[in-house]
């Protein structure tokens, strides 16, 4: 069993079998995890707002699903990944309010789940599997050496995607 490598809110990171990769408390936010499964390379962006270009101080690229979803393809690419091989994984993307709302500002779980959606569509990466929705926050783990998504929700059993 290699290390777990945390990565934080509006940040991203690499790791590569045997290590595994894991982000806390998703709500609104979206992990995204892409991976390279013959060389066990994995990235995870920890997603929160769905697009630098609406915001004015947008230095930290790691918190928007276009800019950081670009940078965790240049970095497991350069840390030796395919780039045709990439496949991505997704979770989170909740609702956590318990109204529901057409308001934009209250919707950022599920924008949030369409533009990473959208940019991994553009760039002609696969969603192999996603758990996104609801209105209960997710921990998740990647296990590059076998490409598994371990969910964990409070009050709810792990599972595996």
């Amino acid at each position: 069993m290699g290390k777990m490598i945390k990565v934080g809110m509006a940040d991203l990171n690499l790791c590569q079998a045997p290590d595994a990769i894991t982000t806390l408390g998703l709500g609104s936010c979206v992990g995204v995890v892409l991976y390279d499964a013959n060389t066990k390379i994995a990235g995870l962006v920890h997603v929160m707002l769905p697009d630098s270009t609406k915001i004015k101080n947008n230095e930290n690229i790691a918190k928007f699903a276009d800019t950081g979803i670009d940078e965790m393809v240049r970095r497991v690419v350069q840390a030796g990944a395919s780039r045709t091989a990439l496949k991505a994984k997704i979770a989170g993307g909740a609702q956590m309010f318990a109204f529901s709302s057409e308001n934009d500002l209250l919707r950022v779980g599920a924008r949030n789940v369409e533009a990473v959606k959208d940019k991994l569509a553009g760039l002609r990466i696969p969603i192999i599997a996603e758990d996104t929705g609801n209105s209960y926050g997710r921990t998740i783990e990647f296990y590059p050496e076998t490409s598994e998504l371990l969910i964990k929700a409070v009050g709810k059993s792990i599972y595996v995607i």
